[in-house]
């Protein structure tokens, strides 16, 4: 028994040893190194005028709580923000979140001398939730140094600092928990998890590592309450060309390819011979995109981006976004069961357009009892309605059953490839139904038109 508790004490100090090492082998350090990088932290106080807004402090409980005291019938209502950020440069560029000043008014920066300066903003980019803002200065300030985010490990010491709650400057130490964290908010989402309390202020504050360099923006928290232990950060690489663009051109440049894609299924993987899931499988191209004119084509799985492998569909934007317009990039695809490559000179993602939306049109259908649902002809005037291309056949979904294995997809959707063949008429699909279920697979691929007019592969496994 005592030889165990001797292990345990044995085990705990290796423990603490190693803690002590991952902060650069002295925890006495510490004080010293958050003493030089407070200077470069900012506190950003804002002020915008809310005229129609039922919002009093930003936050439902405290709004609650002033309305049900003070009533709700003082307009219009000058509202006070507060959030953190840091200079950027000695010239007086400072970096915060964008949804830190975007409704302001008026923006002022507190230098941790306590001397206050009014800022501008020089540039934004909701995709990033980056701002970049400028104040004017005779001297130069404390900068930061920007680190490198790809390097970061999970399990590394990291520190926070800012301005959680109007408290002024805060720093607070944790862990990376986790990398590529993607909230659902953006397709540019790349996250960095850490554990080191964040709270609502420390917005658009840095994260630190243990040499001083910053290797996140505080962007996000989970909990509406206050920090639980899950923040979240925009890497400083993915950061760093858009306040780059941002402080050159006042906007971002992000590459373009010109494609819609999704994500590679087991099943479409089966159906295109493809060792395992993996890529982005192209949808559909823009016309007269990059793309287009580099041949690439729906139904082409994009492995490989400029020597980058992709694994998951959701890793691609991200890459390209950070690729600079007018580059030649090359892309290799899966086409016809093997591998292909292309050059693609990049286009310029804020001039591209988007697909249109339109409205769906419902009439009488024909039932397809297998898939489990009703169908209809596609008609000239779905056509024209969705903006199709004029020689599109197909069949429109007017109904799908709970039980349907497609009852993710909605009516109005429109099938018009079956098996890698035209659907024209509802007899079409029936016989590519009817081979899939005598397959040994048991695999339908479907492409259809979604209620977005973009093209979408389905891999449907069939009882």
């Amino acid at each position: 028994m005592q030889q165990i508790k001797f292990l345990s004490l044995i085990g705990f100090f290796v423990l603490y040893a190693l803690s002590i090492s991952s902060y650069g082998g002295n925890l006495e350090n510490l004080p010293n190194l958050v003493e030089k990088l407070s200077p470069s932290v900012v506190r950003i106080e804002t002020t915008s005028i809310r005229e129609h807004d039922t919002s009093i402090t930003g936050d439902p409980f405290f709004d609650e709580f002033f309305k049900r005291q003070f009533g709700d019938n003082l307009k219009p209502r000058y509202g006070k923000g507060l959030g953190s950020g840091f200079i950027y440069s000695g010239d007086g560029f400072i970096v915060t979140n964008l949804h830190v000043v975007e409704k302001a008014n008026d923006i002022s920066i507190v230098l941790i001398d306590g001397t206050k300066h009014k800022a501008k903003i020089i540039g934004t980019d909701k995709r990033t939730d980056l701002a970049l803002l400028k104040i004017d200065i005779r001297n130069p300030i404390n900068k930061v140094k920007i680190g490198n985010s790809d390097l970061l490990r999970i399990g590394e010491w990291v520190i926070a600092i800012g301005n959680p709650l109007g408290l002024g400057t805060t720093v607070t130490t944790g862990i990376i928990s986790a990398r590529n964290r993607d909230l659902g908010m953006n397709r540019y989402e790349d996250f960095i998890q850490t554990d080191a309390s964040i709270n609502v202020g420390n917005s658009g504050g840095p994260l630190f590592d243990m040499n001083g360099d910053v290797i996140g923006i505080n962007t996000a928290i989970l909990g509406k309450s206050g920090s639980i232990g899950i923040g979240f950060a925009i890497p400083s690489n993915s950061a760093k060309k858009v306040i780059d663009q941002l402080i050159e051109f006042g906007e971002t440049k992000r590459g373009w390819l010109g494609v819609r894609i999704q994500i590679v299924t087991k099943e479409i993987a089966d159906v295109e011979k493809l060792d395992k899931p993996r890529g982005a499988l192209v949808a559909s191209v823009a016309k007269n995109s990059p793309s287009d004119k580099a041949g690439i084509k729906a139904g082409d799985i994009i492995l490989e981006f400029n020597g980058v492998l992709i694994n998951q569909m959701n890793e691609l934007p991200k890459i390209v976004a950070q690729a600079n317009v007018g580059e030649t990039v090359e892309v290799k695809v899966w086409r016809n069961e093997k591998e292909i490559s292309k050059k693609i000179k990049l286009g310029r993602l804020e001039t591209s357009e988007d697909f249109k939306a339109k409205k769906t049109i419902k009439t009488k259908d024909t039932e397809i009892e297998s898939l489990k649902i009703k169908v209809r002809p596609i008609e000239q005037k779905d056509i024209e309605e969705k903006g199709l291309p004029k020689n599109t056949k197909g069949l429109v979904i007017t109904e799908i059953a709970n039980e349907s294995p497609i009852n993710y997809l909605s009516a109005g959707n429109i099938i018009i490839e079956a098996q890698k063949k035209v659907i024209k008429t509802v007899g079409d699909l029936e016989i590519a139904v009817n081979l899939a279920l005598k397959s040994s697979e048991k695999i339908l691929l479907l492409v259809i038109y979604n209620n977005q007019n973009q093209r979408r592969y389905i891999g449907i496994k069939l009882d």
